[in-house]
């Protein structure tokens, strides 16, 4: 029990045994399953809640359940009712996305958004806290502490022990032992899960991100607006972003490229807004490490990795909050069906049940999007393009489709090819416009270098 574990010493961690043997049939498995969730994210929170709702014991460990990842906080309207978000947890209901290039061009998505929709915007404590509770309600079992490392199993039957020091409400933090039959990983891109079980390394990009509480007047500007800014000076191969919240805006930006100097291009995003955001206070500076493609093993074993451990973060557009919480119900659901039906959880199962099922729904949108920013984002030239191929209407209208409803929206061949000419002339004419930009900040710079010399 956890009175057991929580009365455990430092240097003798408590450990709770129970028999791994499987049934020898196919009828019902005689206890339930158990399985730890490490990571009490969209991803983790919402594993624990399908594995408790199926009947599985799910131990949903999170080091900092007061903490949350630095994020825009946007989600896919589908997710409201798909997840049975509360509406009470939005704090705002974009229905104006403006993208600016490098040049500040402006396109304004407001125009083609389906009458009643809107992109809703949370914050990230406010939604995990709630999937947490929720995945509790179910029957989960809340684990406050920090994941030190796995004990593999040497047999097909044998536990996996996860060992953890608490942080729970204790005087001191207590070295404790779970003995399950099956692990997920939602611990992050930093995942130690991953790590313990060899899934392999992959690229990380860093999110920076200031709150800032702005002056009445900035902030009813942002009341029903999200901007995003593209260009080498806020990120040389992401974006930089103005989100709005209840009573504060989002004000950050992502590299892979260019991770040390991650302040100047926060510096970027800042100048870019400009008096926008004059006046605000900062109430908050996070940073956080996001996957830039899918690990090369997401499931190991008897151990599965979901959300941002498993690299479901896209390329382009930076989701990660819509794809964290699916991969989570997805696995939690494979998990819990295969118990249910051969009393025991396999590799082979989990491959079948979640990351087949993943792939088939996930995978086209990803490459996509990826191959998105490969063209658009390598440059200002194709950055300009990019923004000048948002103001599109049929652009628009298939991005709309594809993002608030998660669904690649199908093709309009007259249309698409139209679009095709349009791109085409799009990177042309914005290679000069690009190269003009480019020359012009150059051009400042110099101006501001002699100035500083003649001061």
């Amino acid at each position: 029990t956890m009175a057991t574990m929580a009365a455990a010493v430092c240097h003798s961690p408590a450990r709770l045994s129970i028999s791994c043997s499987y049934s020898s049939s196919h009828s019902a498995p005689a206890r339930p399953l158990r399985v730890a969730v490490v990571g009490g994210g969209p991803a983790g929170a919402s594993a624990a809640e399908a594995l408790a709702s199926a009947g599985a014991q799910a131990f949903l460990l999170e080091r900092s359940p007061a903490g949350a990842k630095p994020c825009g906080g946007a989600i896919p309207l589908c997710m409201l009712d798909e997840f049975a978000i509360p509406l009470g947890l939005v704090d705002r209901r974009v229905t104006r996305m403006r993208v600016l290039s490098p040049s500040n061009l402006a396109a304004d998505f407001g125009r083609s958004l389906p009458p009643g929709a809107h992109i809703p915007m949370l914050r990230r404590e406010v939604l995990d806290s709630f999937l947490r509770t929720r995945a509790a309600d179910a029957g989960a079992t809340l684990v406050p502490g920090l994941v030190t490392s796995l004990s593999l199993p040497t047999g097909p039957s044998d536990p996996y022990l996860v060992h953890y020091i608490s942080s729970g409400d204790g005087p001191s933090p207590t070295r404790s032992v779970l003995e399950v039959d099956a692990v997920v990983g939602a611990d992050g891109a930093n995942s130690r899960v991953a790590r313990e079980v060899g899934a392999g390394d992959y690229s990380t990009a860093i999110a920076f991100q200031e709150r800032i509480r702005l002056p009445d007047k900035a902030m009813e500007y942002y009341d029903d607006l999200a901007e995003m800014y593209v260009g080498g000076d806020v990120s040389p191969d992401f974006y930089g972003w103005v989100f709005p919240k209840c009573d504060h805006v989002a004000v950050g930006t992502g590299t892979v490229a260019a991770k040390p100097e991650i302040k100047k291009l926060q510096s970027g995003i800042r100048a870019r807004a400009g008096p926008k955001i004059a006046g605000g206070r900062v109430i908050k500076v996070e940073a956080h490490p996001i996957p830039e493609h899918p690990r090369p093993r997401r499931v190991v074993g008897r151990v599965a990795l979901v959300g941002d451990a498993a690299g479901y973060v896209t390329r382009c557009s930076g989701e990660g909050i819509y794809f964290a919480a699916k991969s989570g119900r997805l696995c939690g659901q494979a998990m819990a069906k295969e118990w249910r039906l051969t009393g025991a959880v396999t590799e082979g199962g989990i491959r079948r049940g979640y990351l087949r099922r993943w792939d088939d729904e996930f995978l086209l949108t990803f490459r996509f999007l990826d191959l998105l920013q490969r063209v658009f984002y390598g440059d200002n030239a194709g950055r300009e393009a990019l923004v000048e191929m948002c103001a599109d209407e049929h652009v628009q209208r298939r991005t709309f489709d594809c993002y608030l409803h998660k669904r690649m929206a199908p093709g309009e061949p007259w249309a698409d090819l139209q679009l095709l000419w349009r791109t085409a002339g799009s990177m042309v004419r914005c290679s000069v416009l690009g190269k003009e930009v480019q020359r012009l900040r150059r051009l400042e710079l110099l101006q501001l270098c002699n100035f500083c010399i003649c001061d």
